[in-house]
């Protein structure tokens, strides 16, 4: 093949969708790219800790191929997870669960194009807090809607949710608002209080709230778990919850996810599934099933290593001198912004080449987060130290 006919001729790229051409390049991805083949990096760029799956999870998934499990199986997903995520809700919110209210995705990614693809569509609006993850406005944006950004606050004492400057962004075209809570990246978890009011307001103007609730686990107040709209909610109330086995379990890489919705969505629900992969894996989802089993007691681990590694980030950083941040509440990033730094773009790259440490910038989540940047500190401790005090090194040299 010629240098030519590898080359992408303007003509090819403008017959494209406008929304398949106006999709943003990842922030995450392009410091990830950037960085990825650099000997000794350590990496604190993506949402994963430094732990592989578990042995007893990836067994089972080599027990189901060697069974022969390879052929389509339940859109919905296989009957022994949807029961095995009913029971894990059971016991994580208090009250009971049915197995039809739970659909298996290939991926949270996955759950919450699904999501978005059953409320908005060209015209629509989706209401989303910032700084936030940015596949979820991305997402929007490919199929037609808007991501409406509404800006959180920071001050001394961390990140904090405007509800009228959220219900004042809220329009005649608006169809739902996406929360993250806790946050990535600014480990912002929403109290009780904020859930009932934004509660309110979808009820109110008639909008679905897709509620992300990925870091609920990784919760560093009182109790096991933080805050949920599944504590406040009424069974009607139009509530869609996207979560991944990526976090508790360690398995980012397998690509399963889940959606939780009433009952009275699933035919909806099992038909987007249908249309875009057909469902997903059988032994992946095996894996799954022994995760939700036997894995709560390295659930718990991975949760108690991020607090220690969150000790370890904020004290760290804290001792620069030139690092400004609040201690997050949830999630597992540390969102930071460092003194006389206003392009963390060109920040985080700086530290890659000095440093051979991996962030993301801020300007990767969203309106609010453009002075800083995010850290995973989801990983060994001592490593994390060790990796931090290099950037820390690197700071205070600028000073």
């Amino acid at each position: 093949m010629n240098d030519t006919a590898l080359t992408q001729p303007a003509s090819l790229i403008s017959a494209l969708r406008a929304e398949a051409r106006a999709a943003p390049e990842s922030g995450i991805v392009e410091a990830m790219n950037y960085g990825r083949d650099r000997e000794g990096l350590v990496p604190l760029w993506a949402g994963e800790g430094d732990l592989p799956t578990p042995a007893f999870i990836c067994e089972a998934a080599t027990r189901s191929l060697a069974a022969g499990e390879t052929f389509y199986t339940w859109q919905r997903g296989i009957p022994p997870l949807r029961e095995a995520l009913a029971q894990y809700h059971t016991r994580l919110y208090g009250r009971a669960f049915s197995a039809e209210e739970f659909y298996v995705t290939g991926s949270g990614m996955q759950a919450i194009q699904i999501v978005l693809a059953m409320v908005a569509g060209a015209g629509d609006e989706v209401v989303i807090p910032t700084p936030t993850w940015p596949n979820a406005a991305a997402a929007a944006g490919i199929m037609g809607a808007r991501a409406v950004e509404v800006p959180m606050a920071f001050g001394n004492d961390g990140w904090s949710l405007d509800l009228d400057r959220l219900a004042a962004a809220v329009t005649s075209r608006s169809r739902a608002l996406f929360v993250v809570s806790p946050s990535n990246p600014t480990g912002w978890t929403a109290t009780r209080e904020d859930l009932v009011a934004l509660l309110t307001l979808a009820r109110r103007h008639g909008l679905w709230i897709i509620a992300d609730e990925t870091y609920a686990r990784f919760w560093y107040g009182e109790g096991t778990r933080a805050p949920s709209f599944f504590d406040v909610m009424e069974p009607e109330d139009r509530i869609l919850f996207v979560n991944t086995f990526s976090k508790n379990w360690a398995m980012t890489g397998w690509r399963i996810g889940w959606i939780a919705a009433h009952p009275a969505l699933g035919q909806a629900i099992e038909n987007l599934i249908q249309y875009s992969t057909s469902g997903v894996a059988q032994f992946m989802q095996r894996a799954a099933v022994t995760a939700i089993e036997r894995g709560e007691s390295f659930a718990e681990h991975l949760i108690e290593r991020a607090r220690r590694g969150r000790d370890v980030a904020c004290a760290v950083l804290g001792a620069t001198g030139r690092c400004r941040f609040v201690p997050p509440q949830g999630a597992f990033y540390l969102f930071f912004a460092v003194e006389g730094e206003t392009d963390t773009r060109r920040l985080v790259m700086r530290l890659i080449d000095e440093a051979n440490v991996g962030m993301a910038p801020g300007t990767a989540f969203g309106a609010g987060g453009e002075r800083f940047a995010r850290l995973c500190f989801a990983r060994n401790p001592e490593q994390l130290k060790v990796a931090l005090e290099r950037v820390g090194t690197v700071l205070t040299q600028r000073q």
